[in-house]
C-alpha cells in the first residue's frame, strides 16, 4: 500500500473514531423477542432496559397496534421523561396480527372470559405479563401498564382478569363501548368520517398504518358527493375492511355491540388504576369515566382514581399543555404537571413503594378558574342540578318559561343535501392528524348565522358560574319527518373586550394582534348528538310520529368548568353535523346504512320552550 493510501486510510479511521466518540450513546439497551401466548401465537415485543440500571426494576408495559421501536433510543422521549426518572424497564408489544406479531388483528374489544378456549386482549396481556416476569432480566416482579387510546384499551382490558404481578395501571382515553359512545358512534349515530378513516388506518395493511387517499381535499365535499354510507363499499373498499363491514352490518345495539362493550364485565377495582380523560378529547372522552364508575362499584381499598384536564386526545402526553386552541391554561403546563405531580407519583408509590397514595378520588384541571382541583367523590356532593332554560325569543336563563296560552317554539328546516359542517371548511382528512385534534374547541361563530342552527344566548353573567359534574340536555322537540337527529352544544361566549385591541389610528392593528384574540369567542364546552330512531330503545329502532313533540335526553358528559363573570352562555341546536356524523335521511328506514338517495328528505324541526315542554340544560352548579 502506498504511503498516500496509508495516510488516507489512517485519516478516515481517525474521523470514524471521532464520529463514533461524538455520537450519542443509547440510554436503553434494546432487545426484540417474540412472546408466546396460550394459543401458540407469538407477539413481537421490544424490551428497553435503562443503561447502567442498578438493582431490579419494575416493568412498565404498553400494548399497541401502532408499531414498536426498531432500535435503542439515544434520548428519553419527553412524554415518559418523568416516569423514566424513577427507573423502569419499558416493554412495548405489537398486538396479534400487527407488524411482525402472529395471528389476526380483529380491531375488536370483545372478551369472552367464560370461554376458556378464547383469546383476546385480556388473555394476551395476562400471558405476556407471565412471560415477562419470568424471562426479562433485572425485573423485580412488579408490572405496571399504561397507554392512550387503543393502548389504553389494551391496558384497561387487563382489569377483567389481571395477572398477580400487575400492581398498577393507568388507562388513558380508552374506548369501552363502540356503539354507545367513543370512537365509532354516539348513542347509535355513526361517526362516519372518523369511523371509516380509522378502519382504513388499521386494517388496510397489516404491516403499516395507512391513510385513505382522498382525491378531494375538503372531506365535507368528498363525503357529500359519496352519497349514502353504503357507497363506501360499493365504490371504494368493496368489503375489504372487516371491522367496517361489521359496523354497517349491525346498525342497532345488538349482541355484536354488547359483546364489544367489554366494560360491562367490570364491577370492581381489581388493580390500582389511574383513569385519565380529556374534556375536549375528540375521540374517546367517555370511556375513562365509565371505567372509573364501573370499578367504583366495589373499591374497598380506594384504588380507583380519575384525572381529567383541558386536553384533546392524548394531549397530556405532549411536552407542555399550556393551551388548547385559543384557550389559555393561565400559565399552567398542564400536561407536564399531570405527568410530574400525578402520574409519576402514582406509579412510584405502587411499583417502587415510595411516596404516598393519592388522598383524592378525582383530580381535574378546572378551565375558567385555571386551577387544579381535587374531590373526595365524583361527582361532588355539593353540586346542585340547576336548569338553564331555552326560551322562544332566543334567550337563555335560569327562569322557567312563562305560562302561555299556546305552545312556544322555534323552528328550522334541516336539509340533508346541505348539512351543517362540524368544523370550518375546508375540512382536512382525519389522518394524518391536523386540525382534527382541536376541532372541539373551535369558535362556533362559523355556523351561528345558518338558518338551520338555532342559537340561544343568556345575559352577561353577574358572577362566576362553576359547573362541576355531569351535564345534560333535556330537549322537547318534534320533526315533520319520521326520523331525526338533534345536536346540542353548550357554549361559553367571551366578552367583546376579552382581549384588548392594540390599534394605532395611523398604522392599524399591530402585526399578529388578532391572530390570538378571543373577543366574542364562542367556546364549545359540551356537545353531543342523539338519533331519534333510538329515543325509546337502542335495540329496537322506531319511527317517530311526525310533528309530535317528544322529550330528547342528551347526556353531555362530565365537566369541570367556570363560566366567568361578564361571559354569556349559549346553546346551539341543529340536526346535522357532517361528516362527523352520517346524515340521517329524516325518513325512517330499517337501516340508515342501506338508505338510498331517494330516502333523504328535508324536515321541519321545532324546539319547544313552554311550561309544559320546557327545553333546558341541566348544569351541576357548585355553591
Amino acid at each position: 500500500m502506498s504511503s498516500r493510501r496509508i495516510f488516507v486510510a489512517a485519516l478516515v479511521s481517525a474521523f470514524a473514531a471521532r464520529a463514533q466518540a461524538q455520537a450519542p450513546s443509547p440510554v436503553f439497551t434494546f432487545q426484540e423477542v417474540m412472546v408466546p401466548v396460550r394459543d401458540g401465537v407469538k407477539l413481537q415485543t421490544v424490551i428497553l432496559t435503562p443503561v447502567g440500571a442498578k438493582g431490579p426494576l419494575p416493568i412498565l408495559f404498553r400494548r399497541t397496534p401502532y408499531g414498536v421501536p426498531d432500535h435503542a433510543p439515544t434520548e428519553i422521549a419527553p412524554n415518559i421523561k418523568e416516569l423514566a426518572a424513577d427507573g423502569y424497564i419499558f416493554v412495548i408489544q405489537n398486538l396479534r396480527g400487527r407488524f411482525k406479531s402472529d395471528g389476526v388483528f380483529l380491531l375488536s374489544q370483545a372478551a369472552n372470559l367464560a370461554d376458556s378456549t378464547s383469546v383476546n386482549e385480556t388473555t394476551d396481556a395476562y400471558d405476556s405479563i407471565d412471560w415477562l416476569v419470568k424471562n426479562v432480566a433485572g425485573n423485580n416482579g412488579k408490572v405496571g401498564m399504561y397507554g392512550v387510546s387503543y393502548d389504553g384499551l389494551t391496558t384497561a382490558m387487563a382489569l377483567l382478569h389481571p395477572h398477580p404481578a400487575l400492581k398498577a395501571m393507568s388507562e388513558q382515553a380508552t374506548p369501552v363501548d363502540q356503539w354507545m359512545n367513543d370512537d365509532m358512534h354516539r348513542y347509535g349515530a355513526l361517526r362516519e368520517s372518523y369511523g371509516f378513516e380509522y378502519s382504513v388506518l388499521e386494517q388496510a395493511d397489516k404491516n403499516k398504518n395507512t391513510d385513505f387517499a382522498f382525491d378531494v381535499y375538503d372531506d365535507y365535499s368528498w363525503y357529500l358527493a359519496l352519497g349514502p354510507v353504503s357507497n363506501i363499499n360499493t365504490k371504494y373498499m368493496h368489503g375489504s375492511l372487516p371491522f367496517w363491514n361489521d359496523v354497517v352490518a349491525h346498525p342497532d345495539y345488538d349482541e355484536f355491540w354488547k359483546k364489544e362493550a367489554w366494560v360491562n364485565q367490570l364491577h370492581a377495582s381489581t388493580v390500582p388504576n389511574l383513569n385519565v380523560a380529556g374534556f375536549w378529547d375528540q375521540e374517546d372522552p367517555w370511556g375513562p369515566w365509565q371505567v372509573f364508575r364501573h370499578a367504583a362499584q366495589s373499591d374497598p381499598d380506594h384504588t380507583n382514581f380519575m384525572v381529567a384536564g383541558p386536553w384533546f386526545h392524548g394531549q397530556w402526553r405532549q411536552p407542555r399543555g399550556d393551551s388548547l386552541g385559543l384557550m389559555s391554561n393561565g400559565g399552567h403546563e398542564t400536561s407536564r404537571e399531570f405527568r410530574e405531580t400525578i402520574e409519576a407519583p402514582f406509579f412510584r408509590y405502587y411499583l417502587h413503594g415510595e411516596g404516598a397514595k393519592p388522598t383524592w378520588r378525582a383530580s381535574t384541571f378546572q378551565s375558567g378558574s385555571n386551577k387544579w382541583q381535587t374531590y373526595d367523590a365524583w361527582p361532588p356532593k355539593e353540586a346542585k342540578a340547576t336548569n338553564l332554560y331555552l326560551h322562544a325569543d332566543g334567550t337563555l336563563s335560569f327562569a322557567k318559561p312563562p305560562a302561555a296560552p299556546r305552545e312556544s317554539y322555534r323552528k328550522y328546516v334541516s336539509d340533508p343535501a346541505n348539512p351543517v359542517p362540524y368544523r370550518q371548511r375546508p375540512i382536512s382528512p382525519t389522518y394524518p392528524a391536523g386540525d382534527w385534534r382541536t376541532w372541539e374547541i373551535a369558535d362556533q361563530r362559523f355556523v351561528d348565522h345558518r338558518p338551520d342552527v338555532l342559537s340561544y344566548t343568556s345575559a352577561p353573567l353577574d358572577h362566576d358560574l362553576v359547573v362541576t359534574g355531569e351535564v345534560a340536555a333535556d330537549l322537547f322537540a318534534s320533526t315533520s319527518g319520521t326520523d331525526a337527529d338533534f345536536i346540542v352544544k353548550l357554549i361559553d361566549v367571551y366578552p367583546d373586550n376579552a382581549t384588548p385591541n392594540a390599534w394605532d389610528a395611523d398604522a392599524g392593528p399591530k402585526p399578529g394582534q388578532f391572530a390570538h384574540s378571543v373577543n366574542g369567542y364562542e367556546l364549545p364546552v359540551a356537545m353531543e348528538v342523539r338519533r331519534g330512531r333510538y329515543n325509546t330503545s337502542y335495540e329496537h329502532p322506531r319511527a317517530l310520529v311526525a310533528n309530535a313533540p317528544i322529550e330528547w335526553k342528551i347526556p353531555l358528559r362530565d365537566r369541570d368548568y367556570v363560566f366567568l363573570k361578564g361571559h354569556r352562555l349559549m346553546v346551539q341546536v341543529q340536526s346535522t353535523w357532517f361528516p362527523l356524523i352520517d346524515r340521517n335521511p329524516q325518513k325512517f328506514v330499517p337501516s340508515i346504512y342501506k338508505a338510498t338517495e331517494a330516502d333523504f328528505t328535508k324536515a321541519t324541526q321545532r324546539v319547544y320552550s313552554s311550561r309544559a315542554l320546557p327545553s333546558h340544560i341541566v348544569l351541576p352548579v357548585m355553591p
